[in-house]
């Protein structure tokens, strides 16, 4: 594993937490685990909710492993979306939305997509923030190179900039592709 320096953990908490506060001002923080902090509003009494938040903490542990810190942001969802809940957190800075895939390519697709939705759905709050992300946990038996040409495939048309990270469970591969090195593979 990739080592990495105190420097660069505070610097991506210094980003995550500026962006968190950026975008929910009145939220307090509480940490929860190294490198992972959860809006208090977010810390819910309802088993449910309680069972959700500890997959989603299961699910960036690969990534705080290797670096990242990580806000949970509140469970909101926007207005002029009816139905579609913000994006889920802040990662060194950046809006990103979690998904665990088990499917086919077309549920790979299906699951981008609505993540894609939701960190879009983000953005409008702080016009700032241009760009956001979705993290993709996925237990299908799905090539690299094919889930490379789904993402490009969805990402067809759309400009926003941002990355698509993996984490290939089959084989602990984590990878991080910028949308627009995806959108090169088809030409858009």
């Amino acid at each position: 594993m990739e080592y990495i320096s105190p420097e660069r953990r505070r610097i991506n908490a210094e980003k995550s937490l500026a962006l968190a506060s950026t975008l929910f001002s009145g939220e307090e923080w509480v940490q929860k685990e190294p490198h992972i902090w959860v809006a208090k509003s977010r810390i819910a009494a309802s088993s449910r909710e309680s069972a959700k938040l500890a997959w989603e903490i299961d699910q960036v542990r690969i990534l705080t492993s290797r670096g990242s810190a990580v806000y949970f942001l509140p469970e909101q969802e926007d207005a002029d979306a009816l139905g579609v809940l913000s994006a889920d957190t802040i990662i060194d800075g950046q809006i990103v939305e979690l998904k665990a895939v088990s499917g086919t390519r077309q549920t790979l697709g299906f699951e981008f997509k609505k993540g894609y939705k939701q960190g879009a759905a983000l953005t409008r709050r702080c016009p700032d923030v241009q760009g956001h992300s979705v993290f993709i946990r996925l237990f299908s038996h799905l090539s690299t190179g094919s889930v490379k040409a789904k993402i490009a495939g969805e990402l067809k048309n759309r400009l926003d900039p941002g990355f698509f990270i993996c984490y290939f469970e089959t084989t602990g591969e984590l990878y991080t592709w910028a949308y627009e090195e995806l959108r090169a593979l088809i030409g858009t």
